[in-house]
């Protein structure tokens, strides 16, 4: 992280960098080696859930955009489907990805979310999806934490509808979000929770490496955005450099999305100060 990027950072924040997997570690545990061979997906250890959603040889995770939310047209239409991540689309996650380190609010966790598994259709997810970010939202203000967030939603065969969601989750509330997250699946899905409906792991693998080592954590973001990133359309690929791509299977309402703090009037209005 530039010294720029964090010419003018968020009063309560905590500053923050990036993640990378382990080979052969189940559901994606980061390590601090910066080169890695590649190596066959691992075979998932169960028929559903976060196992199928989950490359665990690379990496695997996931909010809401203002314009999108507060305004009427096509692309906010319940039923509008889509089956890849476009130019416009990937730009704004991308715009919204760096002010969330601009304003001290970098992302320090990596959540999957197997919607499908949790019993929500796939015309519901975007919903759910809402519902959850705004309980960990409201979670961390009792506490009196901000929050950001960025999020996609993926399907396909095999993999079934699920979330990517990357936040910014202090270490000191970690056992906070983590101890309320299966509660709030159950309020969210109306069903009692199931194995492996949720994975949830620090970006780097170990709490607090955005202070602790920036530059590690730096390279473990950067890697998790990729992965989240990975359902481009193939002009989108061009455009951004994205090595890494798969099918991002057929989504029903919104695909992607980021907390208002980040968002482009947030963007906008910091600019201006």
């Amino acid at each position: 992280m530039t010294a720029a990027a964090m010419s003018k950072p968020h009063s309560s924040a905590r500053r923050g960098g990036a993640l990378k997997l382990h080979r052969g570690e189940t559901f994606g545990e980061v390590s601090t080696v910066l080169d890695q061979p590649e190596k066959p997906a691992i075979t998932p250890i169960a028929d559903y859930g976060t196992a199928l959603a989950i490359d665990n040889s690379k990496l695997g995770v996931a909010a809401l955009f203002p314009r999108s939310a507060s305004k009427g047209g096509a692309r906010n239409r319940a039923d509008r489907e889509s089956h890849t991540l476009t130019v416009a689309q990937i730009a704004r996650l991308k715009a919204a990805e760096r002010h969330s380190r601009q304003i001290g609010l970098p992302f320090t966790r990596m959540i999957t979310i197997h919607w499908e598994a949790a019993g929500i259709p796939l015309g519901g997810m975007a919903a759910a999806t809402g519902r959850f970010t705004d309980l960990l939202a409201k979670a961390l203000a009792r506490h009196g934490s901000p929050v950001a967030w960025l999020w996609v939603h993926e399907n396909g065969d095999g993999k079934g509808g699920h979330c990517h969601l990357l936040a910014h989750v202090p270490p000191a509330l970690v056992r906070v979000v983590t101890g309320l997250q299966r509660g709030w699946l159950r309020r969210i899905s109306g069903n009692r929770y199931r194995a492996r409906v949720i994975h949830s792991r620090p970006i780097g693998g170990k709490l607090g490496l955005e202070s602790g080592n920036r530059e590690l954590h730096a390279i473990n973001l950067e890697l998790a955005f990729a992965y989240i990133l990975k359902g481009a359309e193939p002009k989108a690929a061009s455009r951004f450099g994205l090595e890494r791509l798969e099918p991002g299977g057929r989504i029903i309402g919104k695909r992607c999305g980021a907390s208002q703090n980040i968002g482009w009037k947030a963007q906008k209005a910091w600019q201006a100060e």
